[in-house]
């Protein structure tokens, strides 16, 4: 149970200062800027989804959290947010380094999640574009206020720096009580049964990969990438898992963005994302 305790916090307390810039920017966004160049902003988003991806690969499911929060602000597009969800590496990159796994291979991986992310971040924005009206798109452009009137903050009142202090810590103490719960239910069913789920099951097993994949913790890409490292999964698997290892930011959508099917729609798109991507990968018969 300690060490259960000793791994929540720590994980907590990577994620602290991802938090922290992250509500900070929001912060100065709707209190120092003006409407024009908040819309700047918002119209910038074009090249969301090749910046999102390109900073998901990073080891940190920081980025995951910084997105879905800057997300539910509507400061980025949702293609941005899929991008980032799907190259976010989380623990698979040290656990590569750490077992003397070639860069080649490294890199290949990779770049498999960076390219997946930006064609499925640039082909989701083009569609919400087509698709979402233009009375809607105004109603969501104050969404940051909104999130900071909904925990009553008063955010005038305090400042950008003490606002952006009581929402890190406020996140914080939901992160560290789901990051809790998950631990000890992988705790007490083990990485071995949850390797037999997918163990010789090439169909099935982008599938249920991808579904472990959502765990919101980063004991997800643990569990994969040893699997796949032990010849357990195979390729296609292994991508499916961690295209929908986004980390605690599935979590933090469902605390901060308060549209229950619109962030159950988001868990199905990187659910079939992930899922189809592994499965093709199969089919092609991709090897590093």
């Amino acid at each position: 149970m300690l060490e259960i305790i000793e791994d929540t916090l720590m994980d907590a307390v990577k994620l602290l200062p991802f938090l922290f810039i992250t509500y900070l920017i929001m912060e100065y966004i709707e209190h120092k800027m003006g409407e024009k160049s908040k819309n700047m902003i918002r119209k910038s988003g074009k090249a969301g989804p090749i910046i999102g991806s390109i900073l998901g690969i990073f080891p940190q499911c920081g980025f995951s959290v910084s997105a879905t929060n800057l997300y539910a602000g509507r400061v980025i597009t949702l293609g941005t947010l899929i991008a980032v969800y799907l190259s976010t590496s989380d623990e698979m990159l040290p656990i590569f380094i750490s077992e003397a796994v070639s860069p080649i291979i490294i890199l290949k991986i990779l770049g498999i999640k960076l390219i997946i992310g930006i064609i499925a971040g640039i082909i989701i924005d083009l569609v919400m574009q087509l698709f979402t009206s233009k009375n809607k798109l105004e109603k969501e452009e104050n969404e940051i206020e909104h999130i900071c009137e909904e925990e009553h903050c008063h955010c005038n009142e305090k400042g950008i720096i003490k606002s952006a202090i009581f929402h890190t810590l406020n996140i914080l103490v939901f992160i560290i009580l789901i990051t809790f719960v998950i631990n000890i239910v992988v705790h007490f069913i083990g990485e071995e049964v949850i390797a037999s789920w997918i163990l010789n099951k090439p169909v099935m097993g982008p599938m249920i990969s991808s579904l472990i994949g959502l765990i919101p913790n980063c004991a997800a890409s643990v569990i994969i990438t040893n699997m796949y490292l032990e010849n357990v999964i195979s390729l296609g698997s292994l991508i499916s898992g961690l295209l929908t290892g986004a980390g605690v930011g599935l979590a933090v959508l469902f605390k901060t963005n308060n549209k229950l099917k619109e962030n159950l729609g988001i868990v199905v798109l990187l659910y079939t994302i992930g899922v189809i991507s592994g499965i093709i990968v199969e089919l092609i018969g991709i090897t590093i």
